[in-house]
């Protein structure tokens, strides 16, 4: 699954997205881009990422809430979900896990970090 992984990246800021999905494509990663909860979901029906990096404050829906949905869904349970926010405190990491989460991530992040951590995930 390794190359030719489905990547969807879920973020409200704009140059996160632009700068991790250039990252990703540069790799080789099939990447798609959402920029709020409710989007997010229409993709994860309609595309069937293999990996989604999710921001946790989303407009419409927040990354807990996508999460959630994701998780309670048995055609979508086994996507692997990565939360990935600015959000840093323990209890945000514990709330992350309740909703479902398989990883947990925070902000700023190296673009190389980034990569071997991704390539690590799709690997297992």
């Amino acid at each position: 699954m390794m190359k030719s992984a489905k990547i969807l990246i879920v973020d409200d800021e704009r140059d996160t997205v632009l700068l991790a999905q250039r990252l990703l494509e540069h790799e080789g990663y099939c990447v798609i881009s959402a920029y709020d909860g409710e989007e997010a979901l229409q993709k994860i029906y309609t595309e069937r990422p293999n990996l989604i990096l999710l921001d946790v404050m989303l407009p419409k829906k927040n990354g807990y809430e996508v999460c959630k949905e994701i998780k309670a869904n048995n055609e979508l349970k086994n996507t692997i979900v990565v939360m990935f926010t600015v959000k840093k405190f323990d209890s945000d990491r514990r709330k992350g896990f309740q909703a479902g989460t398989d990883y947990y991530v925070t902000k700023p992040f190296s673009g190389q970090k980034l990569l071997t951590f991704i390539r690590k995930i799709l690997q297992n």
